[in-house]
């Protein structure tokens, strides 16, 4: 049997592509930046770690350059390094790691090697030199992705700094010494043909996600009437940015102003809100939550909203519906909310479209009630799913 080396920057989708193939007993060996176990010093020490790790991983051959990461780092915060040049400088670290990982384990035979995009390329170049087969995950749409987002910080009249050309460069020479490409979304795949990835390489296989043992059992609750001693609950979670659609959501917030309705926004925030919505009653900004807080957010929402203009795969769709919370999305970030049954997709991402939903689920709280009997994570999103499809992409 044909085995997957698999090398992963980061904790991205909850290590789901290295859990599928540990799952389908083709992962040989995982590659990672950080791997903190339960009850070390450093998981002890440091909250925001606690992520990085998976209990499904914990008998998988796993390997973590954990001193050399930290130290890392620990420079880069002492340079001040941010933006594009630590974003390149970490990618590029994370190869050297790797590529020194594979050639001293010395592997014999065929493999497979998986790596994310923008730090695949040397990793690649060692694995073609060897004849193994590579498979890059594509984790957003590429450069049309970029273009995306100049113009939306251009409509708000703010500056964006865009990818160094090395950036694509090093992009453009991932895709063609990918085998295969994986992407989550028809939105993903139009957007790299668009580029001229070829057709034949590219390989849709959306998410997985594994809800929690607890969210099974949940019954979640409406009350017949929303009101100021218990308003509607509507929870953005992710990357407080132009990109998440997140200045047409303060929009509506505006619209619905002494309606019974709260907004609460959880996650780093990446611009510059005006201190009237900051301050805004019907607000509440909670920050940067620890991975293994975020379920609460979900347990206590009435409704998770998602106005994203460009995404990949929005994974916290699923972690929502792991809740049964009606979702409301737009149509650029995969395919999992459809549409009246479980949630309600956007067709316009704009301040007066997103109220308009929210009016009508104010006015009939039994319609969030059906909906969320409704959601959950179905078939085609679970871990064996993925990790038939990935086996699938060997078979080819």
């Amino acid at each position: 049997m044909q085995t997957w080396l698999c090398c992963q920057l980061g904790a991205r989708e909850h290590y789901a592509v290295p859990r599928a193939l540990q799952l389908s007993g083709l992962l040989g060996e995982f590659i990672t930046d950080l791997w903190i176990r339960p009850g070390t010093l450093l998981h002890l020490g440091k909250k925001r770690l606690t992520g990085r790790f998976h209990p499904e991983l914990a008998n998988a051959q796993v390997i973590a350059p954990n001193l050399s990461a930290l130290t890392f780092e620990l420079k880069a915060s002492l340079a001040r390094e941010n933006g594009w040049k630590l974003i390149v400088q970490r990618n590029e670290w994370f190869q050297r790691q790797a590529v020194a990982q594979l050639a001293h384990n010395h592997h014999n035979g065929n493999h497979t090697v998986f790596a994310y995009s923008y730090a695949a390329a040397e990793i690649f170049k060692f694995a073609r030199a060897r004849g193994w087969q590579t498979v890059l995950g594509q984790i957003d749409l590429g450069p049309s992705d970029e273009r995306i987002i100049a113009d939306l910080y251009k409509k708000a009249g703010i500056k964006w700094r865009s990818a160094p050309e090395e950036y694509w460069d090093s992009w453009r020479i991932e895709c063609s010494l990918a085998d295969q490409i994986v992407v989550n979304s028809a939105w993903s795949r139009e957007a790299l043909l668009g580029e001229g990835i070829p057709a034949e390489k590219i390989r849709l296989i959306p998410l997985a996600y594994e809800p929690l043992s607890d969210s099974s059992s949940f019954q979640r609750l409406y009350p017949r009437v929303f009101s100021s001693e218990r308003p509607l609950r509507v929870l953005f979670l992710g990357q407080i940015s132009l990109r998440k659609g997140v200045l047409q959501l303060l929009d509506a917030v505006k619209l619905l102003a002494r309606e019974h309705v709260e907004f609460w926004f959880v996650g780093p925030t990446q611009i510059d809100i005006p201190k009237d919505l900051r301050e805004h009653p019907q607000c509440k900004w909670f920050g940067v939550a620890p991975r293994v807080e975020v379920s609460r957010y979900y347990r206590d929402a009435d409704v998770f909203i998602l106005p994203t203009f460009s995404d990949g795969f929005g994974l916290t769709q699923l972690e929502a519906q792991a809740w049964k919370l009606p979702v409301i999305a737009s149509r650029y970030c995969g395919e999992v909310v459809r549409d009246g049954f479980n949630g309600v997709i956007l067709e316009d991402i704009s301040g007066e479209a997103i109220a308009d939903v929210l009016l009508q689920f104010l006015r009939s709280p039994e319609t969030l009630c059906a909906m969320s009997v409704r959601s959950g994570v179905t078939e085609r999103f679970t871990l064996r799913r993925l990790a038939s499809s990935l086996s699938n992409l060997t078979a080819d």
